[in-house]
């Protein structure tokens, strides 16, 4: 199979064409991307072939969140192009895709990063920028063949138009190509548009025949396959059986390290079953306490410091006895079904890379500057931000002189998962006349999952601190007049990394369970105390009314089966409404979940419909499943199987309402995440009178 080093095409458009951008020049674009023959480099975005095929080239990661589906989507209404003519190819590695978002962020100068729910806020205005001076171009390509003023065309379905006379873009492309762009509107009317349609998935066809490549696909002439096992946090190799390695059918090497070992063959299977047999040892450091007591101690003992303070909580309460409880969410596994992998080639040219990689800039460094090329990552909870087979598999290819893909085991992949941090957090509030909160605290232990990641993969370029990243999400949407959140950095034995919604999935299981909470300590219902409180946030207000009115919201009084919870995280916003029982089997089951959002303005309706049921669906997982067992600073890995996965029969019916909105667009792949946790726990309360204050559930230890 060969494997196109440059693209990575989803949909048609391999034909000769123009490829536009918005980056002004004094005649023509000229952007990053390579061309081929007859083809002409105008910018960074845009290609148009003369049979009228259009490719996009996407800067941000296919994580399943539909991206590739998105991005083009924005490119497509704007300049005008029918939707049958798209295709996607990844963007080149190079500064001009550094996600715009990342200064904001805190992230390292010129990254390109796929995080955070980013991607369409990111990049909806560059795109739009980019289509609308190709527009203008092939506008005026048009009007002067015509002679008549670029004022009176128009484009559509992927011709430009003037009354009855038409031109497709692929008869103007050659011609547009050597205009001189200006400086164009933005489309303003709202006649013909693609944005906000339910439209195909580009990579959709792809994905249902089998037929699209992710890192493990990878296959080069004469290439190896290597497994490898890992030294757990602050561990080193001690030693294997080599006797058992030999005699082994298709080995071809054996690599040892003190960080890791691998065994390279013929076939992955082969290296694995050898590697199993060798049996490898590493030392690693024994902590025999529960992880929760490690918060706990911090939570404790730690030095606090001000994340965020709003009038004068001390004095409120001084003299008062605030409501009080404690949370907490453990530390999560990604459990992926694509296991870590990468292949690397070594040649006189230099090295090259095949990974997934949510911050391909980044795993290039890793690479020792090798030519890396991203490929779609099948994991979307956000392992793929440290892929770390890349450095063992550069290693390789360079030893053994012919190409080598690297894929960890699913053992191995949960060994060395890069878990979610964990949170504890010690709530208080104290109560104002009319059941209102006068004085609200959060004090928190918690690490940085997404900035330890970047530290990691960036060093001391990064400037992200604990109370920028980690405490994201952290502030109530409320309008209390005296709000203080303090945070303990916890320091814990195992490596966190990055995970999709959080750190706000923990904060909006805190702050919505906690405020149900004082709505039943005043008495009131829960949804009333909330809208008390949200004068100042109109749009997750009608969130919230929109999913208890579509729910048939009953007020979730004691013996209802309803919870509620809502929540503002990527500058959009969620109001869920769910019903949940416990079974006859003690365990919770989650019947019904009806969600409202506001994203603002949306590209694609059902893209947003399918991340929000994704986002529950994936929550759900995450507040159901047991926590692993943990050894030397890693979860210990389980069989798929026996991980107690919520199976398609588990699956609750899901309804969900998209708000139509006029602002900016917002982040939905880690929207629906965030407030599955406690609309749940809600409502096991109203059920049942049992307030659970821990993820993952467990009813049994519940009181």
């Amino acid at each position: 199979m060969n494997i196109d080093r440059r693209t990575l095409l989803i949909g048609g458009g391999l034909g000769v064409g123009l490829i536009v951008g918005f980056a002004m020049r004094p005649r023509g674009l000229h952007g990053g991307l390579a061309t081929k023959r007859g083809e002409q480099a105008f910018g960074n975005y845009i290609k148009i072939a003369r049979d009228g095929r259009i490719t996009v080239a996407v800067p941000q990661v296919e994580t399943g969140q539909g991206v590739w589906t998105a991005l083009p989507q924005i490119v497509a209404d704007e300049l005008g192009a029918a939707w049958e003519t798209i295709a996607v190819e990844p963007a080149p590695l190079s500064g001009a895709y550094a996600n715009p978002l990342g200064k904001d962020e805190g992230w390292p100068k010129h990254l390109r990063i796929t995080a955070d729910s980013t991607s369409v806020r990111g990049f909806e205005q560059p795109l739009r920028e980019a289509a609308a001076v190709a527009r203008e171009m092939l506008v005026g390509a048009a009007a002067d063949r015509w002679s008549v003023k670029p004022q009176e065309c128009d484009t559509g379905d992927g011709f430009v138009l003037n009354g009855g006379r038409t031109f497709t873009f692929g008869e103007l492309a050659e011609e547009a190509a050597g205009r001189t762009p200006g400086s164009p509107r933005l489309r303003q009317s709202a006649k013909a548009r693609l944005i906000g349609q339910p439209l195909q998935r580009l990579d959709g066809p792809a994905k249902s025949s089998g037929s699209l490549r992710f890192a493990s696909d990878v296959r080069l002439p004469d290439m190896l396959f290597a497994s490898v096992r890992l030294a757990p946090p602050g561990g080193r190799l001690r030693g294997y059986s080599g006797e058992a390695i030999k005699g082994a059918p298709g080995i071809r090497h054996v690599a040892a390290r003190d960080q890791w070992v691998a065994v390279v063959a013929d076939s992955w299977w082969a290296a694995e079953r050898a590697l199993k047999a060798a049996d490898p040892i590493f030392s690693g450091t024994r902590d025999s306490r529960a992880i929760r007591s490690l918060f706990e101690d911090a939570l404790a003992n730690g030095d606090a410091s001000d994340g965020f303070s709003r009038g004068d909580y001390d004095a409120t309460v001084k003299g008062s006895r605030p409501l009080a409880a404690t949370y907490y969410v453990a530390p999560s596994q990604h459990l992926g079904l694509e296991p870590v992998s990468a292949t690397a080639r070594a040649s006189s040219s230099g090295i090259e890379v095949w990974t997934g990689a949510q911050a391909p800039g980044l795993a290039q460094s890793l690479a020792s500057g090798a030519a890396l090329y991203p490929m779609p990552v099948g994991e979307p909870a956000g392992r793929a931000m440290e892929p770390d087979a890349v450095p063992i598999a550069v290693e390789l290819a360079r030893e053994l002189k012919r190409p080598v893909q690297v894929a960890l085991s699913h053992g191995t992949s949960q060994n060395h998962d890069r878990v979610s941090p964990g949170a504890l957090a010690r709530m208080t509030a104290l109560p104002a006349t009319g059941g209102l909160t006068a004085a609200w605290q959060m004090s928190v232990t918690t690490a940085d999952g997404l900035g330890s990641a970047l530290r990691r993969l960036a060093g001391d370029r990064l400037s992200t601190t604990l109370e920028s990243s980690a405490l994201d999400g952290a502030t109530p949407p409320y309008a209390i007049p005296n709000v203080r959140i303090q945070a303990i950095n916890a320091a814990l034995p195992f490596t966190a990394g990055y995970m999709r919604g959080s750190p706000q999935r923990e904060f909006a299981f805190f702050t919505e369970s906690f405020i149900d909470e004082l709505a039943r300590a005043a008495g009131m219902e829960p949804l009333a105390f909330r809208m008390s409180m949200l004068g100042q946030d109109a749009r997750l207000a009608r969130c919230l009314q929109g999913a208890a009115r579509l729910a048939q919201w009953d007020g979730g009084g004691p013996g209802s089966t309803m919870g509620i919870a809502g929540c503002s995280a990527f500058g959009s916003h969620i109001g869920l409404v769910t019903s949940a029982s416990i079974g006859d089997d003690q365990r919770v089951k989650v019947h019904r979940l009806v969600a409202a959002v506001d994203c603002g303005r949306v590209v694609n309706s059902s893209l947003v419909t399918q991340q929000i049921e994704a986002g529950l669906i994936w929550a759900l997982a995450q507040a159901s499943i047991p926590p692993p067992e943990w050894v030397a600073g890693m979860p210990r890995a389980r069989p798929i199987g026996g991980i107690a996965l919520p199976r398609i029969g588990d699956t609750p019916q899901i309804v969900v309402q998209v708000i139509r909105s006029s602002d900016a667009p917002g982040g939905i792949s880690g929207l629906g995440t965030t407030v599955l946790a406690p609309a749940v726990a809600n409502a096991i309360f109203a059920g049942t009178g049992k307030r659970m204050r821990s993820l993952p559930f467990d009813p049994m230890a519940t009181a």
